[in-house]
């Protein structure tokens, strides 16, 4: 009786002429009684039918009167919005009313109507509405049901998403980015990987960099976008330095979940962190930029530094480390950037210079704070069990290099602590460097400065080095 009485109503609508007030409140009324479950279940396909009548006449209306600007008149706006709204409630968690909209043809007209609001000029309140409730409709068709998903991306990749992603309209942006990831399928991600659509990839990055807290565009990269090598590639040589320091935060947080991966995408991802090593032996002296008190544009630094993070990350994990440890130049260049930035900080002061605050670092927000011992992290992860890196690193004179590293540093916390954990990875069954360091003098402190402005000094006491406080006892 309830659907009988629905179709009646919709169906006294649907002559011709421009669609009135109670045209629409009779969408209305099927709106709200589609939140039930019960009128979902008893909705049949006449009713998308005479929906899609609706809604077709109202898009040629709108496309009749409308300019290219977006001027679109709020009456019909408001109607289109209703439209949306009831059709996205009929498929909520409903699989007949999902693939009765789909037959009836009603994807492909809002697509068709969604493509109408989607210029970036579109910014009208109205118009932006019913958009956004054109996107959520699509949205709700297509979970859990792959014919619609299909259906929706034949009709809609890949103009809508490019335009969707990079529109003004944050809300836009959110709910297309659901429609995206939730239409994304096995087969799906070939066209993704196509060089004629990598514009959709590189769009999604940048809908992260506006909105890193969206998490749809965060699932559509971690999900999809970086079990792709090739693509990976592609993107980041495509990229501005701003985007690139995106994506590696990305890929950042995909290595550190901490449910291991299944062994295809270890495999993948493998890919993507040898291509890395070779990104980061290649721009690496680019943070020697940042000894220049002029330098003002810290992203091309900020990119070797998050390639650092996920080269330090990924050697931490036993499904990388072996891929990372045989790639070849990267440990000689990781010793090499280490040099220059410690010979860099003893040349003049600038941010690669030892300073001894007290503080931890915790006062300074420069791009290069931690950056040599996450270098020293790197190498100690590198020579981890593995002989011939160990001995690499003795023929690069990099031994020394680290026991110069072995002080505090606010500008590197935990520095000594990574440079003792590497000299324990670099002596571990080998002899050779075990007798390096041992053949090596004690010559007193290097620099006591750090000890005086603690209020304390070294001694040396029957070969021993013991730390006297340097004020004096209160008089009793």
């Amino acid at each position: 009786r309830a659907c009988s009485e629905l179709e009646k109503l919709l169906g006294e609508d649907s002559g011709n002429g421009e669609v009135g007030l109670e045209g629409e409140v009779i969408i209305r009324r099927l709106t709200d009684m589609f939140r039930e479950e019960t009128y979902r279940e008893l909705a049949e396909e006449r009713i998308f039918r005479l929906i899609l009548q609706t809604l077709s006449r109202v898009s040629r209306e709108i496309k009749a009167v409308s300019s290219p600007a977006g001027a679109f008149t709020e009456s019909r706006c408001q109607f289109s919005a209703e439209c949306f709204r009831c059709l996205r409630n009929a498929c909520v968690q409903c699989v007949r009313n999902q693939d009765n909209v789909r037959n009836v043809g009603l994807i492909e007209e809002s697509v068709r109507f969604i493509r109408i609001f989607s210029d970036p000029r579109v910014l009208q309140e109205p118009a932006l509405v019913a958009f956004r409730c054109g996107l959520q409709f699509l949205g709700n068709a297509a979970a859990g049901n792959r014919d619609s998903q299909n259906a929706i991306w034949a009709c809609a990749f890949p103009d809508i998403f490019l335009n969707c992603l990079m529109h003004n309209d944050e809300k836009v942006v959110i709910y297309s980015s659901m429609v995206l990831f939730t239409c994304i399928s096995w087969e799906n991600r070939s066209a993704l990987q196509d060089p004629s659509n990598i514009a959709v990839a590189l769009n999604v990055i940048t809908a992260y960099r506006k909105y890193p807290d969206a998490e749809w565009i965060y699932l559509i990269v971690v999900e999809h976008l970086l079990l792709c090598p090739d693509l990976v590639e592609s993107m980041y040589l495509s990229q501005s330095s701003q985007d690139r320091v995106s994506l590696l935060e990305l890929i950042l947080a995909k290595i550190s979940q901490k449910d291991p991966h299944p062994d295809e995408d270890a495999e993948k991802l493998q890919v993507i962190a040898t291509f890395l090593s070779n990104c980061f032996q290649t721009q690496c002296k680019t943070i020697l930029k940042l000894t220049s008190p002029s330098a003002c544009d810290e992203q091309e630094t900020f990119v070797v530094i998050r390639l650092l993070d996920i080269l330090c990350e990924m050697t931490s994990k036993n499904e990388y480390l072996s891929c990372l440890q045989t790639c070849p130049g990267l440990l000689e260049s990781t010793v090499d950037i280490l040099r220059l930035t410690h010979l860099a900080g003893k040349q003049s002061k600038n941010v690669f210079t030892a300073t001894h605050t007290m503080s931890m670092g915790q006062d300074l927000t420069h791009a290069a704070v931690g950056f040599k011992a996450h270098l020293i992290r790197l190498i100690g992860n590198l020579c981890y069990q593995d002989k011939e890196n160990q001995d690499k690193v003795y023929q690069l004179d990099g031994i020394a290099l680290i026991l110069d590293n072995c002080s505090i540093d606010d500008n590197n916390p935990f520095l000594n602590q990574w440079a003792v954990f590497t000299i324990r990875n670099l002596t571990e069954n080998n002899d050779q460097n075990q007798e390096l360091i041992a053949s090596m003098e004690r010559q007193g402190l290097a620099d006591s400065s750090l000890l005086k402005s603690m209020g304390l000094q070294a001694e040396e006491r029957d070969g021993k080095l013991l730390l006297k406080s340097l004020k004096k006892s209160p008089a009793l």
